[in-house]
């Protein structure tokens, strides 16, 4: 008999913790491998613990509503293999949670050796051009550089300055400041104004219901993105007739070949995708007084979970994939998200987030960014409605079918010429569709 301890395992990317919902199994019961042990969620996704070992629970080391930090031991089963057998899964633990450490300190040595040499850091110290340019060819870090003392007017740090500690620090001290402890002040208290709320009146007739996990984090994201960007919001119709007939067309012939079925949803991201690739400044992110410009295109698509709420699965370099390509993968997100089958990693990464009001009928929305993105997109639901026809005969009117796009953006990076360009352009793409194309 040996004794395999289950740990919590990494989940992704920023996701250090995660709550205990429910325990599968209990003590004494029998556990196969790759058996779900345990549900557990984080701020981003609800998932489960399989087992990598056969054996029988034995103790359970945290209650239901725990927090547990990634790589603690969650609960110990007891297996009637060797203890290689079981010194083997908990090496590939220990292995796991080391891996884990390692990336934390590589997070912190980015974070600090990626820090922009600024000309006046909030110090108040001035640094030349050129010494500027020293220190980032010598590696110098701008908090390794607020440390040196100038020997220059009001303590400013000269050319001699720099290159004397550079010379001096040796090897082992340029590592150090990297991964040293940085240093946390407490905050200081703050004394708040709280405005008072009326008392909601509660009679014998009403039904209080407390918000779900689920529902909470979701209010506090809401709140949290209005009190965050100067939302601004566009709108524009465009004429998708063409793609309705095309959609008509080849949906039976697409499904036959490709196994999948052709909806409006991944036209549509294919098209947005395109027009990012144009306006990259959509694409983008904020921190503090800096502009982050993504590399990647991957759009978040806002998607039903079983209770109602919403989730946001990432389509990966969505500019990269083709209409099949596409097709399956936000088939594929949407499925396991009505499922509740999706993956810590699968909802991170975004960086342009796309939702289909008129799934739920609506004719257009004013959806709120998902931070920390600048930009979301409204797809308003598809309608047959008469419009103007222009043709060299003369104009007639004809029924046409048209939808609303509507585009929120933080018009603290984003004015109101890129916000409109952006689904204008997006809009002459759409209406530029050839009904004979092949799929």
């Amino acid at each position: 008999m040996a004794r395999f301890e289950l740990k919590l395992p990494k989940m992704g990317e920023s996701v250090a913790e995660a709550t205990i919902t429910a325990w599968l199994k209990e003590v004494g019961d029998t556990i196969e491998l790759d058996e779900a042990v345990v549900e557990i969620a984080t701020d981003k996704v609800d998932s489960e613990v399989p087992s990598e070992v056969e054996g029988t629970l034995t103790e359970i080391l945290f209650q239901q509503d725990s927090v547990v930090a990634v790589g603690e031991t969650i609960a110990i089963i007891e297996t009637e293999g060797d203890e290689n057998s079981v010194e083997a899964a908990e090496t590939k633990n220990k292995i796991s949670k080391e891996i884990i450490g390692v990336e934390k300190t590589i997070e912190k040595a980015v974070e600090l050796v990626s820090a922009p040499i600024v000309k006046t850091p909030e110090s108040g110290k001035f640094y030349s051009p050129l010494v500027r340019n020293i220190a980032i060819k010598e590696g110098v870090s701008m908090e390794e550089l607020e440390t040196i003392s100038g020997v220059g007017k009001d303590g400013r740090v000269t050319k001699n300055d720099i290159l004397s500690y550079i010379e001096n620090r040796g090897e082992s001290s340029k590592i150090a400041p990297i991964i040293a402890p940085v240093k946390v002040e407490a905050p200081r208290k703050v004394e708040k104004t709280v405005a008072k709320v009326a008392p909601v009146s509660v009679n014998g007739e009403d039904e209080i219901i407390e918000m779900s996990r689920m529902g909470k984090l979701i209010a506090k994201h809401m709140v949290d993105s209005v009190q965050t960007s100067a939302h601004v919001q566009s709108f524009i119709e465009i004429d998708v007739t063409n793609i309705v007939k095309w959609r008509d067309k080849v949906k039976d012939a697409f499904l036959r070949r490709e196994g999948e079925k052709l909806t409006f949803t991944p036209i549509f991201m294919q098209a947005i995708a395109t027009t990012i690739k144009k306006y990259p400044l959509i694409n983008i992110a904020i921190d503090g007084d800096h502009i982050i410009k993504k590399k990647n295109i991957n759009l978040g698509m806002a998607a039903a979970l079983p209770d109602g709420n919403l989730i946001v699965p990432v389509i990966k370099n969505a500019d990269q994939l083709n209409l099949m390509g596409m097709t399956k993968s936000v088939n594929d997100l949407a499925n396991r998200a009505r499922n509740n089958a999706l993956k810590p990693d699968d909802i991170q990464g975004g960086t342009y987030t796309v939702t289909n009001v008129g799934g739920f009928g609506s004719v257009m929305g004013t959806p709120i960014i998902n931070q920390p993105q600048v930009a979301i997109l409204a797809l308003g639901a598809i309608r047959k409605v008469p419009a103007v026809i222009e043709t060299l005969e003369g104009d007639f009117i004809g029924i046409r079918q048209k939808m609303f796009v509507s585009h929120s953006y933080d018009h603290r990076v984003v004015n109101g010429a890129l916000g409109g360009m952006f689904i204008k352009t997006l809009k002459e793409s759409l209406e530029a569709w050839d009904v004979n194309q092949d799929f």
